[in-house]
């Protein structure tokens, strides 16, 4: 039997609450907490393995080097196969490739959770890596199965669930470290997964929108060469030393891959990015600050965690544990939950640039009352719940701003594009900030640790990024009546335009 279109397969006969009570009513009401469990899930496998970095090299018989590619190699692994899976959603169905990588992170956490071989953990890792492309497949799917007066919403709420999974995961699995063996945490993630993909392949409906063609691969291995090159040396540029042979290598393969990349995709028939549109100021702009956003959001949680469990005795430090730490950010999580659908109000009433130069300004904000004070804890709550909120409000737009910059065929593509940026933003930062502390370093108790100026000048540093992100987003075109996606024409039932939130996307 054919497969009902993305319109077809959502009830037309409300009830007097107006919602269908058919299992198809059920299922199209679905789809949204779905794929933002989804999304939440994501974040929490990427931030599960953090309470045991500490233990690790005991646990496993191994070094702390071969323990930190345990985060390496998801990082690397999502961020070669979000754009990946994003191209290959565009052509072959953002369903069935959103259930591909759920079950390539479900299939990593089983992994993890039967070996205490640290091979076989950081291979299960990169696997656990497939789930970052989890929220911009999602994201495309919300646009191509919603109607427009919907979609905003959802993308908004989409988006957020970055930051909900983060704060979230990092308490829950130092929760369950500190009160059950290790292996615990990989089962429990890997019982999330199995019903994420449950609930994913019962409740989404499959996109008509497609861009068939034949998959470029040597586009993606030129890509996953760039990203490996670049990612690697930033992230293992601290501990391998910035002047060593391996980082300069890695940084000259970097730029001789990228140009190789750049001159095979502009040649293409089917590129895996479509790079002439990728270079319109109105999908260039918003990448560039999707970047500069992923910066300044990282250092929130990378350097609060650090701060907050110093030793009291740096004048500074509160001492708290693994789970304390985790606590701190939790309110940071809800905040960002209950602020997307203000974000979407602010992008349907003021568009969605509007949101995203908010949102930059409001994290700038959070940065500078934490410079003012990072001693009490209470203002280190208030700073980290400020930048949550000017998260929330960033990332919510990024996305509309994708979704009306491209044509309906490349959302996966382009959607996965835009996250890649974030994450890369987010490496560049865990490196900023590390050079940061370690050049500010103070005697404490026989042991070396950052000062409480390395932490304020890494406040600053993110601070002023957040504003340069500002900046980048006023500086985006298109008139505010294009910009306004309350304004977006309806999709027509039926027909090639079906699926489109914009008629004529991506010809600006």
């Amino acid at each position: 039997m054919q497969e009902p279109t993305p319109t077809e397969s959502i009830p037309t006969e409300p009830t007097r609450a107006g919602r269908s009570t058919s299992p198809a009513g059920l299922r199209a009401g679905l789809t949204v907490p779905v794929l933002a469990y989804g999304g939440i899930l994501m974040a929490v496998m990427q931030t599960a393995v953090v309470p045991l970095l500490p233990d690790l090299p005991r646990l496993t018989g191994s070094s702390a080097a071969a323990v930190s590619w345990t985060v390496t190699a998801t990082l690397l692994a999502g961020a070669v196969l979000t754009p990946v899976l994003g191209r290959a959603g565009d052509m072959y169905g953002k369903k069935r490739v959103l259930l591909l990588a759920l079950s390539l992170m479900t299939a990593g956490s089983v992994l993890c959770a039967l070996t205490s071989d640290i091979r076989v953990l950081i291979a299960a890792r990169a696997l656990q890596g497939a789930a970052a492309a989890v929220v911009p497949l999602s994201i495309s799917i919300l646009r191509d199965v919603l109607p427009p007066e919907r979609t905003v919403s959802a993308v908004a709420l989409m988006s957020s669930t970055v930051g909900i999974g983060a704060a979230l995961g990092l308490p829950l699995a130092a929760l369950i470290v500190q009160y059950a063996d290790w292996h615990t945490m990989f089962w429990v993630s890997a019982a999330l997964g199995a019903a994420g993909l449950a609930l994913a392949a019962w409740t989404v409906d499959e996109s008509a929108v497609r861009h068939p063609g034949r998959f470029d691969t040597p586009g993606a291995l030129g890509l996953a060469t760039v990203l490996v090159c670049l990612l690697l040396a930033v992230s293992q540029g601290g501990e391998w030393g910035w002047g060593s042979m391996p980082v300069i290598g890695l940084f000259t393969g970097f730029v001789v891959a990228l140009a190789l990349w750049w001159w095979q995709q502009l040649r293409a028939e089917r590129p895996l990015v479509d790079l002439r549109l990728a270079a319109r100021p109105r999908v260039a702009l918003p990448h560039l600050t999707a970047l500069l956003v992923g910066f300044s959001f990282y250092a929130n949680s990378l350097v609060t965690a650090q701060l907050v469990q110093a030793p009291e005795g740096t004048g500074y430090g509160l001492g708290l544990s693994i789970v304390g730490a985790g606590l701190c950010l939790l309110p940071s999580g809800v905040i960002m939950l209950f602020l997307s659908p203000v974000s979407a109000r602010i992008s349907l009433s003021r568009g969605p640039r509007v949101t995203l130069a908010l949102g930059a300004v409001v994290i700038a904000c959070g940065y500078g009352i934490r410079i003012l004070d990072s001693r009490d804890l209470w203002v280190i709550i208030l700073g980290g719940a400020i930048v949550s909120a000017g998260t929330a409000l960033a990332y919510s737009a990024l996305p509309t701003l994708i979704l009306g910059a491209v044509p309906a065929a490349q959302t996966g593509s382009a959607s996965g594009v835009n996250v890649l940026m974030r994450t890369i933003g987010q490496a560049v930062c865990s490196a900023a900030v590390a050079a940061v502390l370690v050049h500010h370093i103070s005697p404490v108790g026989g042991l070396l640790l950052p000062s409480l100026r390395g932490y304020l000048l890494a406040f600053a540093m993110a601070g002023a990024v957040a504003l340069a992100g500002c900046a980048m987003a006023l500086a985006i075109p298109g008139s505010d009546e294009r910009d306004k996606p309350g304004r977006w024409p309806r999709r027509r039932r039926g027909g090639p335009a079906a699926g489109n939130l914009l008629e004529g996307a991506g010809d600006a």
